[in-house]
Parts: C-alpha cells; structure tokens; sequence
C-alpha cells in the first residue's frame, strides 16, 4: 500500500492525514493497553514488527502479534511511518480484540507535519495512541534535570505544545512524549508516567521491544 509511492506523494498523503488527526481526551476506560515496535535495518528491507497487550493499570501480558515481511520504501526521516505502518497493521489483524490504547516506539504529533508514526497508525487503525520516542525528531525543550520531571516540548514555528521530555531514568536521555490520536498531552504524559516501572522505556514499548527482538532471534515464531 504506503510502499508504493514516492517521498513526494507521501509528504502529501500526511498533509492530508493530518487533518484526521484527533487530539481530545481519552474518553473510555483503558482496561488493556499494548506496546508497538518495529525493527529493521536502516537501508535494509526486512522488518520485524510486533504489538504486545498488556491489562491496565496491573501490565500483566495477555497477548501478542509479530510480522516480519520485506519493505519497499526507503529510509526518510519524517516518512519513517510509511516503512513500518505495515507491519504493525499486520500484527494488529492478528490480535483477537483492538487494545484501549497503543504506545508507540516513535513520534506522535512532535513531527513537522504533526504525523508521526503513532498519529498515522491511530488513524489507519482507530485505536487511541501515542508517541513515546527515545530522542526528538521535531520540536524545542528544555532537558528535564531529576528523574520524574517532565518539560514542555513546543513547535519552535508556533510555541503551541505538542508533547513533553520525560527523564524517566536517571543518566539517559529524556523520552518524547506526544500524543497520536484520541489522546491529548496531558493524558499522554500521564499514562506514560503510570507504566514507566523502574526503566527508562514505559512497560508497553519495552517488553514489545524485547517482544520484537525475540522474533529476530527466532524464539517465537509468526
């Protein structure tokens, strides 16, 4: 699908997605909230992408989903979502029910066009998401200094925020945090305070980061 067009075109498309993008409260209860990760070499097409569900508020596993399968787009920054929105959708399909809400190894709305991968995968799925980078890709902060403390990411064209930095463990970087649909920025901070649990990765993206390294190590199978 996304692989067959161009940069150009895909730049576009997310112009245009963008506008489906909805940032508003988390309106339902979340009683199963899930890890998305995807894994694949830079100028490499073969990826690994695997959703890991976990209940809410305890993060105990109830499900999982991988796919692996060879991608066409090339490596963009900014476009990365049209490399990995495939295999996540894949592993979705495979789910038995939609989670409440995904977290996504990536960008949500902290994204010059305000469509980062968890944005892009919450309106081609439906599902409630949000971002949860390990470093920025767009956006101006001032570095959180103690673990727990969290600062204001803003779009340095506009000043509007779009996310915030939490240092989540001490001596590593702060994470990006951003909404991606039905999500707003505070409800994105706050759940992922909620599952951050001694790590500097909330539960969600770091067991479906484990999840997916197993895969590539053949320890599970599709």
């Amino acid at each position: 699908m996304t692989s067959r067009i161009n940069a150009k075109e895909a730049i576009e498309l997310q112009k245009e997605m963008r506008k489906d993008v909805r940032i508003e409260p988390v309106r339902r209860p979340i009683r199963t909230i899930a890890g998305a990760d995807v894994s694949l070499e830079r100028f490499g097409d073969e990826l690994y992408a695997g959703i890991i569900v976990l209940s809410y508020p305890d993060l105990k596993p109830v499900e999982h989903a991988v796919a692996k399968m060879k991608v066409e787009f090339p490596y963009i920054p900014g476009l990365l979502s049209f490399r990995e929105i495939p295999g996540l959708i894949r592993c979705l399909e495979k789910l038995s029910a939609k989670p409440d809400l995904i977290i996504v190894d990536g960008q949500g709305i902290a994204h010059p066009r305000r469509l980062g991968i968890a944005a892009h995968l919450g309106i081609v799925s439906g599902v409630p998401t949000i971002g949860c980078a390990k470093s920025r890709l767009y956006g101006v902060f001032e570095a959180p200094k103690n673990v727990g403390d969290a600062t204001p990411v803003t779009d340095p064209k506009t000043s509007e925020l779009i996310g915030y930095a939490l240092k989540s463990k001490a001596r590593s970087n702060p994470l990006i945090i951003s909404p991606g649909y039905k999500a707003d920025v505070e409800d994105a901070l706050s759940i992922v305070r909620e599952t951050v649990r001694g790590y500097k990765l909330p539960e969600p993206t770091r067991k479906a980061h484990e999840l997916v390294n197993r895969f590539r190590r053949g320890e599970i199978r599709e």
